[in-house]
């Protein structure tokens, strides 16, 4: 994987019309991109749909993209899990989160071991924070901003409603900033 300064400069490029750094680009965050939409749709034709659509839009407003505002590979994850969770609410399937404990369980025996090895810095740091969150507020983030829950589903699920959750998550997101920026 690129560093996050290779990544931010690879986009400039990009947003140049480098049609070699785009594919450097695809190249150093398509795993990841990939493993982010396969999570949320589970099915790999879906996901080689949502990563093309994710990589043109990256192409077409790469101009757009600010690096004060979010690492390279955080803005495609969020543009392609964006997309990705469109499409399951447009096909009225639930997410893999939504099936119950005995599918997590099943998900995470299915984890690749090398990948917890290669935990970077940042993602520790992020990891850390996250830590220091109320266990119910960790979850509820965890939900929304990796599992892809919408503000509905989680108020739905948890019996909360959903402008505790919008502020709850609002809140939670805030003090990982600040806790990031320490």
């Amino acid at each position: 994987m690129s560093t996050q300064a290779e990544l931010v400069w690879l986009v400039a490029a990009v947003a140049r019309g480098d049609e070699d750094a785009f594919k450097r680009l695809y190249d150093a965050t398509r795993a990841k991109l990939y493993g982010v939409v396969l999570r949320i749709l589970r099915r790999p034709e879906l996901a080689e749909e949502v990563m093309q659509e994710t990589y043109l839009k990256v192409w077409t407003t790469a101009d757009k993209f600010d690096p004060t505002l979010a690492s390279p590979i955080t803005w495609m994850v969020a543009m392609a899990r964006n997309r990705a969770i469109d499409i399951m609410r447009k096909r009225g399937e639930t997410s893999i989160e939504e099936e119950g404990p005995e599918a997590l369980a099943v998900a995470a025996e299915n984890a690749a071991p090398p990948a917890r090895r290669e935990m970077t810095d940042e993602l520790k740091r992020l990891l850390a924070c996250l830590g220091k969150l109320d266990p119910e507020k960790q979850r509820i983030v965890l939900l929304a901003y990796y599992s892809g829950w919408s503000r509905e589903q989680l108020a739905d699920k948890l019996d909360i409603p959903v402008n505790t959750i919008k502020t709850w998550l609002r809140r939670s997101l805030i003090e990982i900033r600040e806790c990031l920026q320490r």
